[in-house]
């Protein structure tokens, strides 16, 4: 995983990952932030990573209706 500070919008190119039973984590996402139809997603945008450097990435995170996005990760460069 890659520490990040900020993401900039838009997210573009967003993919379902997972969704529903799919996820691995659906238990302890239920418990943290609530149920909900909750979705694994993936998509890219620039980050600003702790040393200040703006880099382009590909993201990764989960995502329920009138919950919104948690857990938002950085997984690798595109740039």
């Amino acid at each position: 995983m890659i520490y990040f500070k900020r993401y900039f919008p838009p997210i573009q190119n967003i993919e379902i990952i997972a969704r529903r039973f799919s996820i691995r984590d659906l238990a302890r996402l239920h418990r943290d932030y609530g149920k909900g139809n909750w979705r694994k997603l993936k998509g890219v945008a620039y980050v600003e990573l702790k040393d200040d450097t703006i880099r382009f990435a590909e993201l990764h995170w989960y995502e329920a209706h009138g919950i919104g996005k948690r857990e938002i990760k950085a997984k690798r460069f595109l740039d």
